[in-house]
């Protein structure tokens, strides 16, 4: 793995994904196959870039008082556990490369739809089914989040805008902490999987990407989308998730 243009490329994704409220994970995972980092290894590098990011995220929403809590914290509580225990279950590199193929197609054409501002949301959420719904949906994320890394935000914010939920600048604050324990809890799943893994002592060798990662993201979190059109943003990354997806699903097809 050439460490300079990936170094570059991972401060870019964090400084664009943070400005938007999102940790990146789908676009890590991309630039990762691209690079042929070890597929054992891509989860752990991901995840941990995605914590980088979305904390600096978390942090500025709770202080803005954007997190909607009574909403969040049950679906984090049936979300931890999944993305935890998804962490661990071993996977071939066949099937790691057609469940990730599968994942960065579907958030690439996520990423692709525009969604409209929520200004007064919906009763949904207080209906007993669009509880039910939407703890199913973050015990799904959860546990995709721990098997391939991916923090799932990229997914349930869209399914949050269809559904009016909640206003849009909670449902970016929501996905902050939705990715950030997913990412926290599928990580400690992946290292215990992993224990006796020598691949592990490579792990440091991505520091840099991890340096990289914190500064862009820093920087695109203050920045948030007065620099870039959140639009933009989406549909750059969008295409390449699509393009990566795309070729994974060949690779896996064609074998």
């Amino acid at each position: 793995m050439v460490i300079t243009p990936f170094v570059v490329l991972f401060f870019f994704t964090a400084f664009l994904y943070a400005a938007v409220g999102f940790g990146g994970g789908s676009t890590y995972n991309a630039l990762l196959v691209m690079s042929g980092a070890d597929y054992q290894l891509i989860p752990i590098i991901a995840l941990t870039c995605n914590l980088i990011v979305v904390s600096g995220n978390l942090i500025q929403f709770h202080k803005q008082k954007l997190i909607p809590w009574k909403f969040t914290l049950p679906i984090i509580l049936v979300s931890i556990p999944a993305a935890f225990f998804a962490g661990r279950i071993v996977i071939s590199q066949s099937q790691f490369i057609l469940v990730l193929g599968w994942s960065l197609l579907i958030s690439g054409l996520l990423m692709m739809l525009r969604e409209n501002e929520v200004q007064q949301p919906s009763t949904w959420l207080s209906t007993k089914a669009g509880i039910i719904a939407n703890l199913i949906i973050g015990f799904l994320l959860g546990g995709l989040a721990g098997l391939v890394g991916i923090g799932g935000g990229i997914f349930f914010a869209p399914l949050l805008h269809l559904q009016q939920s909640l206003p849009t600048k909670q449902i970016a604050a929501f996905s902050s902490v939705f990715i950030f324990f997913n990412s926290f809890a599928g990580l400690i799943g992946q290292a215990t999987k992993h224990s006796q893994y020598t691949g592990l002592d490579n792990f440091l060798d991505y520091i840099w990407l991890f340096i990289a990662v914190f500064i862009g993201g820093q920087i695109g979190n203050r920045l948030g989308v007065s620099v870039i059109s959140a639009i933009v943003v989406r549909r750059l990354t969008g295409a390449l998730v699509i393009y990566v997806g795309i070729r994974l699903l060949y690779i896996f097809f064609s074998n």
